[in-house]
C-alpha cells in the first residue's frame, strides 16, 4: 500500500511543537503533501528530518504560505509554480514531483496545492478567482497527459472551497455569504471534476455530511463538529482505481490537534 497524506499544518515551527512528528510516526506516510509550511527550506528540512525527498516553494511573503512534498520514494523530477510571470500572491502555492513507483509503467506526479481562503468583494478575491484560473489550466494538461498515458496523478492541499451542503456545517449561514462557499468558487471545483479528476475523500468517504477537515481555534468549533470540508486528494481516474480508503485523522481532542486542519490520507494499491 502507497499511503499518501496531505495537511495544512499551519506553520511547520508551530505544528511540531504541537505534536506533529508523533503523528508522522503513527501513520508512516510515503508521500505527505504540505500546505501553510511558513518557514524556509533548510527549517522544513530540519523539522522532517532524514529520509524524505523533498520539493518545496515559499511565499515570497515571509510567513505566509509555502507548499511542499516530501517524499520516501525518489523523485525524478519537480516543478514548481505555475509558470513565468507568477505574481508574489500566487507564490508558495503549486509545486510538483514525479515518481517512480515500483511496477508501475508510468510516473506518479503528485502535487501540494494551496488556494488561499479570499475576502468576498475585495481584491483578495479577485487574486483567488485569478490563481483558480491558473490552477484550473495546469490540471487540465495533467488530466490530458494522464488520458494519453504519460503519468497518474494526485493534486491534494488545502483548496478553500466546498463542494456543497454536505461539505460544510452550516450551510444555509454561509451559502454565498462567506468565501469558500459561493457558487462562483464551486463552479471550478465542478470543471475539475466533469473533466474527469475523481474526488477521493468524498468517492470513500460516503455522502456526508463531512467528514470535515478544518475546524476554527475559536469557540466549541471542534467540539461540536462545526467545521467544514476544504481539504482534498483529487485522482485521474486511473489512479483513482487503486485508491483503497480515505481517512481524515480527525484527533482525538481539541488540545491533541497540531494543526486546525486534519490531515487527509489515502491508501493506494501498488
Amino acid at each position: 500500500m502507497l499511503t499518501i497524506a496531505t495537511v495544512n499544518v499551519n506553520g511547520i515551527r508551530a505544528a511540531f511543537k504541537r505534536g506533529m512528528d508523533a503523528w508522522i510516526r503513527h501513520r508512516t506516510p510515503d508521500v505527505m503533501l504540505l500546505q501553510e509550511v511558513r518557514a524556509n527550506d533548510e527549517i522544513l528540512a530540519e523539522h522532517l528530518g532524514d529520509g524524505w525527498h523533498i520539493a518545496h516553494q515559499a511565499s515570497d511573503f515571509k510567513g505566509r504560505a509555502g507548499v511542499a512534498v516530501a517524499s520516501r520514494l525518489p523523485a525524478s523530477a519537480v516543478r514548481v509554480g505555475l509558470g513565468d510571470g507568477e505574481p508574489a500572491v500566487d507564490t508558495g502555492r503549486w509545486v510538483e514531483m514525479d515518481l517512480e513507483v515500483p511496477g508501475w509503467d508510468r510516473p506518479l506526479t503528485v502535487v501540494s496545492l494551496y488556494i488561499h481562503s479570499g475576502t468576498l468583494r475585495t481584491e483578495k478575491m479577485d487574486a483567488k478567482f485569478a490563481h483558480l484560473e491558473k490552477v484550473t489550466a495546469r490540471m487540465g494538461q495533467l488530466a490530458e497527459q494522464a488520458r494519453d498515458g504519460q503519468r497518474e496523478v494526485v493534486v491534494a492541499g488545502d483548496i478553500n472551497i466546498v463542494r456543497g451542503e454536505a461539505d460544510l456545517k452550516n450551510w444555509k449561514g454561509n451559502h454565498n455569504k462567506t468565501s469558500g462557499a459561493t457558487d462562483e468558487e464551486i463552479a471550478y471545483l465542478d470543471k475539475w471534476f466533469a473533466d474527469g479528476w475523481v474526488d477521493l475523500g468524498r468517492e470513500l468517504g460516503g455522502d456526508g455530511p463531512g467528514p470535515f477537515t478544518w475546524w476554527s481555534w475559536r469557540g466549541k468549533a471542534f467540539d461540536n463538529d462545526a467545521g467544514w470540508r476544504i481539504d482534498y486528494q483529487i485522482a485521474t481516474p486511473g489512479l483513482a482505481a487503486r485508491a483503497a480508503s480515505a481517512e481524515v485523522d480527525r484527533a482525538a481532542t481539541y488540545d491533541a490537534r497540531f494543526s486546525d486542519h486534519a490531515p487527509v490520507v489515502v491508501g493506494y494499491e501498488v
